[in-house]
């Protein structure tokens, strides 16, 4: 094990399916000789040279175009569009060619495509860079979508991203490139469509996904040392394919579900959640699935402003505190 950032395994992940397979290229804006505007990608072009490790013009539809025509015809691309609110501007790009293309032809051409992006707040971006889109993507059948928490998720399940047959969305979180823990040395793969528990408790529990769940795992440590409420934390970690069977067992088993959500509220993934326990295990509940989210508006750029805007680890625990007799 080596104790890796987030915005290192980026890089790990890469480079270990770089090296394994020479059909893997990689392109975006200044992701080369600048290592990417995170510096997640530092070493790549070193270590593979320029015809796989190519800068882009600033053109996310070129981006999007070259990789979905590389993937079609035998490669397996890895293609970055720097901040996840550019995606609107290649959104039909995305939405209407890459993820139906199998279907479009009845499964003659496959689109093994990685489309990685900085999504999400706090880092204060303003309104235009700070968006948590991972909702938007989930809306889009034909692709995949992942958003992991920690080092360790970002190398296993970038891997398996890069592996798949289908066209996947990895959503990495900027606030969370500078944080660390400890990542299996040599090849490791995870697998997509799985959730974690992460802390297992019998009074609530709280689903949450990338930046939420530490803020998930404060909150839950705050209610059992102040209020000896005994929670469960999920993370979600990919929400196409959702991993159902994890969440019902999990919420069936203490009665209450809590949704952490970055995405404005309406139609948030935590909504589907929501409708699918609803649906499930109605009578297994003890109370209503109680969504904390970001409100209906763009984010903030003050920092106060935005830090009120997102869900708080107080916020987390005032709400469940309320519900939780």
């Amino acid at each position: 094990m080596a104790e890796l950032t987030y915005r290192e395994a980026v890089a790990a992940g890469i480079a270990q399916e770089m090296a394994r397979d020479d059909r893997v290229v990689f392109l975006g804006e200044d992701i080369a000789a600048a290592g990417g505007v995170f510096k997640a990608t530092v070493g790549l072009l070193d270590q593979f040279g320029p015809l796989r490790v190519r800068d882009t013009p600033i053109s996310e539809q070129a981006i999007l175009g070259a990789a979905m025509g590389a993937a079609m015809t035998g490669l397996r691309p890895i293609a970055e569009i720097m901040f996840s609110d550019f995606l609107a501007v290649c959104w039909d790009m995305v939405a209407n060619q890459i993820a139906k293309s199998r279907y479009m032809t009845n499964g003659q051409l496959e689109c093994p495509l990685v489309i990685r992006t900085a999504n999400g707040g706090g880092s204060r971006f303003g309104a235009q860079h700070s968006q948590s889109v991972e909702n938007w993507a989930m809306a889009i059948p034909g692709i995949k979508v992942v958003a992991p928490s920690n080092a360790a998720d970002v190398k296993g399940l970038l891997a398996a991203a890069i592996r798949d047959p289908d066209p996947v969305l990895f959503f990495e979180h900027k606030s969370l490139y500078a944080t660390k823990c400890e990542v299996p040395d040599g090849e490791h793969v995870d697998e997509l469509g799985t959730a974690r528990v992460l802390r297992r408790g019998d009074d609530v529990t709280i689903l949450a996904l990338a930046a939420m769940v530490p803020r998930a795992l404060a909150a839950a440590q705050k209610l059992e040392d102040e209020d000896g409420v005994s929670a469960t934390v999920v993370d979600i970690r990919s929400l196409v394919p959702l991993d159902t069977r994890t969440i019902l067992a999990e919420v069936s088993r203490t009665g209450r579900a809590v949704t952490v959500e970055e995405n404005p509220r309406l139609c948030g993934w935590g909504a589907e959640i929501a409708s699918i326990i609803a649906d499930e295990i109605f009578y297994d509940l003890d109370g209503p699935v109680v969504r904390i989210t970001t409100p209906h508006i763009p984010l903030p750029s003050a920092d106060h402003l935005e830090d009120l805007a997102m869900p708080s680890v107080d916020r987390i625990v005032a709400t469940i505190r309320a519900r939780v007799d």
